[in-house]
């Protein structure tokens, strides 16, 4: 076991405590979603895992350690560990390959080159190496923090909403990279998001938050099948929501479908089509059927009438 947290109660005033009696267990070499909406405690708690903050009660254990918090630490945060928050604290007269390596020991200056080579190669920055941060965007400085915290080679890497400051080519092509990356050195990796899609490929555990509470955690794939409520749903995109009249009317085995789980058919509920619009590589559509508007996906664009049934 690498992180274990135990019975952790955590609040920012006495009067609204946001963690009560938190445990959560991590297994070593594994890629974890931390997950849910802004607020939910996804930040804090990488705080706490990491040392920034000080917990009321509770244990965190860490490789076998346990960890003690600022209380307990010169300098804050711990040595095993890595922590790329939303603020990057970089060196602003040191070159890119410069912050980079800024943990890496000069013993072998050729060895140090290489890896920091490596490492802007992971984050897509390799020709960025010669340029000050000043010059880079929020996204590009992003990477640079990741590849600093790379550089050390961390038992654990934590990176707070890691892809929120990149467009989209940028985002595919590093989460592809990060993951495959830490995967290859075993480096444990907890990852907080509110946008599980981007991610799921390549997750082994989701932990979900809601209000400082763990709601649901395991298999990603069991997760998206099964969610355990709509917060959960939403949180892996476009979903369509039933409520419990709305299933005993509907007759429907579940509360949640996403878009492709609603098809055209040649029987089933008789829907009207509001929209149907170009997305790419589908059909974004919004119809209507029983008093309820549905957004599905198709191959093609569809016009009235039209028939629909849920798998």
């Amino acid at each position: 076991m690498l992180l274990e947290i135990n019975n952790l109660n955590f609040s920012y005033s006495v009067e609204k405590p946001l963690f009560q009696n938190l445990s959560l267990h991590f297994d070593e070499g594994k890629i974890i979603a931390l997950a849910g909406e802004s607020g939910c405690g996804k930040s804090t708690l990488l705080s706490l895992i990491y040392g920034l903050i000080d917990w009321q009660s509770g244990t965190i254990i860490f490789d076998g350690e346990k960890l003690l918090g600022p209380k307990g630490n010169l300098v804050p945060g711990e040595a095993k560990m890595k922590f790329v928050a939303q603020n990057f604290d970089l060196m602003p007269y040191a070159t890119v390959a410069e912050n980079v390596g800024k943990f890496i020991s000069n013993i072998n200056l050729a060895q140090k080159r290489e890896t920091v080579t490596e490492l802007l190669e992971v984050v897509g920055l390799e020709e960025f190496a010669h340029v000050l941060p000043k010059y880079l965007s929020g996204g590009q400085q992003q990477r640079v923090a990741i590849a600093r915290a790379l550089s050390v080679m961390p038992k654990l890497l934590i990176l707070d909403e890691p892809f929120s400051n990149l467009d989209f080519p940028r985002k595919i092509e590093l989460r592809e990279k990060l993951f495959r990356y830490v995967k290859q050195q075993n480096i444990s990796l907890i990852i907080s998001t509110h946008e599980l899609q981007d991610i799921i490929p390549w997750l082994d555990e989701i932990v979900v938050l809601q209000n400082g509470e763990i709601i649901q955690q395991g298999n990603p794939e069991q997760a998206f099948k099964n969610p355990f409520n709509a917060y959960v749903a939403k949180l892996f995109g476009e979903v369509n929501i039933f409520n419990e009249h709305e299933i005993a009317d509907f007759q429907l085995p579940k509360f949640s479908y996403y878009p492709k789980e609603i098809r055209i058919s040649e029987t089933g509920f008789e829907a009207e089509v509001l929209e149907s619009r170009f997305a790419g590589n589908h059909y974004w559509n919004k119809v209507k059927t029983l008093n309820k508007e549905l957004i599905i996906y198709t191959d093609q664009k569809i016009e009235n009438p039209v028939a629909i049934s849920f798998y």
